[in-house]
């Protein structure tokens, strides 16, 4: 069965995109089948997963990236006379992991162009999901990196997902995204009652040094009483700062092949996404 799943917080700047790139390389390297939806017109899931050689050179040849999933068609171009559907199998790029010759990791790209999507949404929702489900049957893992704002972008991660992971960066303010993220996955369960969405859980992702001290504490101890009254799940394991995952991302490693990564770090996310993988089914 394919479980899928989004990486939301609407407050940004909490490494939700550095939790995903090594996500989707946890779960590569456990042989899962694994495919990474780059949901945010930044595109740093998919700068982190192919480089940025690679990255650039999807855009000088035009290939088709997760915004042609939501227009739903291929606009004409120096090979073809007119417009043609988009096919998802032709957005999805192949084998972009570290194990070379044994990765089961699969990207859907994004591109700057994604936010045009965001100023004409109307009747796109469903697109997306639509498009997953036609190959579904090939993943054991979707995973979906999302955009820090409430948008048609954030709609359909949730028709496309079972499950949504929330990281947070405990400092200042560290509860602000909540509250609203809440809601909006409870708007969406009851204007879609069929759609079964659940919050798997909250991660603590210390992002920064800033996130150490007795600010870190204080705002650990009010996410943890915020998910307490919600009846939220909390990871056991936090996401210690390591300057090796932004080095991971320069190198497209995880974090356990990172040159210089200190044991501790790789065996700390190592523990987390044993947790996660066990709390979604995978």
């Amino acid at each position: 069965m394919t479980i899928t799943v989004s990486l939301i917080n609407m407050k940004g700047g909490v490494g939700k995109t550095t939790l995903a790139t090594q996500l989707v390389h946890a779960a590569d390297s456990r042989g899962l089948r694994v495919l990474a939806v780059d949901l945010d017109p930044q595109s740093n899931l998919s700068q982190s997963l192919l480089g940025v050689h690679d990255y650039v050179q999807l855009l000088k040849n035009n290939k088709p990236t997760v915004s042609d999933l939501f227009e739903n068609y291929l606009p004409p171009n120096l090979q073809t006379g007119s417009a043609s559907p988009t096919d998802i199998n032709e957005v999805i790029i192949k084998n972009v992991g570290y194990r070379i010759g044994r990765t089961t990791l699969d990207l859907i790209p994004s591109r700057l162009e994604l936010s045009h999507t965001l100023k004409n949404p109307t009747g796109k929702e469903r697109r997306l999901s639509k498009s997953l489900s036609k190959v579904s049957n090939q993943y054991d893992l979707i995973l979906l990196d999302c955009a820090p704002t409430e948008s048609i972008l954030t709609e359909a991660a949730y028709h496309a997902s079972r499950y949504v992971l929330i990281p947070v960066k405990p400092e200042f303010m560290a509860t602000i995204g909540l509250p609203l993220l809440v809601r909006s996955v409870n708007a969406f369960k009851y204007e879609n009652a069929d759609h079964s969405i659940d919050i798997c859980g909250i991660v603590f992702n210390h992002s920064s040094t800033y996130s150490d001290g007795p600010e870190g504490e204080t705002s650990i101890k009010e996410v943890k009483a915020e998910a307490k009254k919600n009846n939220w799940h909390i990871y056991k394991t936090h996401i210690r700062y390591s300057g090796s995952y932004a080095k991971s991302a320069r190198e497209t490693a995880p974090i356990g092949q990172t040159s210089y990564a200190r044991t501790e770090v790789i065996n700390e996310f190592s523990g987390f996404a044993n947790e996660f993988f066990t709390s979604i089914g995978v």
